[in-house]
């Protein structure tokens, strides 16, 4: 399984790399020309494309997509909206187009209600929630998963998954990137958005029962 990488360099995204190398399917990274490609695992497929301006092929070739870009809450508006939304929107439309089997969208909590979001937060919430709207009405495949806030702490392998609301405020991201790995290929992982952070249950565990989207 061929699977492309949008914001592979982050740090989210190189770990996620690295969880789907290990897995031993063909993780492919995203990358600009400016991109630092040595926070990459060794052997790493590449391809070069700028999310604001993306080729009409970018995704050929691909069973799956997952896009762990952000430009997070601290960018210009206009930065915002070319990447979480615009750059998120042009990647599902391509990959649709490419056949991709899945597209899993790293999303954020509160994207449902971004106007509920930290002040410096609303306009990066509001994105994501225009992206994800997109996913869920684009004909392909998808998965969306809103973590809480994230730490670089080691993982745990133990989460906390919900429909509706998790009760926890942090999780690690190489538990995030566990998850990400898993939901290209988790059969329960088709049409669900849920939100994400660290609990008690393995991994596995909280794949198996994911709550579809409504």
């Amino acid at each position: 399984m061929r699977i492309l990488i949008a914001g592979a360099t982050g740090l989210t995204g190189r770990t996620l790399t690295r969880k789907i190398q290990q897995s031993g399917r063909t993780p492919v990274a995203l990358v600009r020309d400016s991109s630092d490609l040595s926070v990459l695992p060794d052997g790493v497929e590449t391809r070069t494309a700028d999310l604001t301006a993306l080729p009409d092929d970018v995704a050929e070739g691909m069973d799956a997509v997952i896009f762990a870009a952000g430009s997070g809450g601290d960018t210009p508006e206009s930065l915002t909206d070319a990447i979480d939304r615009d750059g998120a929107i042009s990647l599902i439309e391509k990959a649709k187009k490419a056949g991709v089997q899945r597209f899993v969208m790293l999303s954020s909590v509160g994207a449902d209600t971004p106007e509920k979001g930290l002040e410096g937060l609303r306009h990066y919430l509001k994105a994501k929630h225009d992206a994800d709207a997109h996913l869920k009405t684009a004909g392909i495949d998808f998965t969306i998963v809103r973590p809480v806030s994230l730490t670089d702490e080691d993982g745990t392998g133990r989460i906390e998954v919900s429909s509706d609301h998790v009760s926890g405020d942090t999780i690690s991201r190489e538990d995030v990137a566990e998850v990400l790995e898993r939901c290209v290929s988790v059969p329960e992982a088709s049409g669900a958005v849920f939100e994400l952070c660290k609990g008690d249950e393995s991994i596995s565990d909280a794949m198996g029962h994911i709550n579809r989207a409504a």
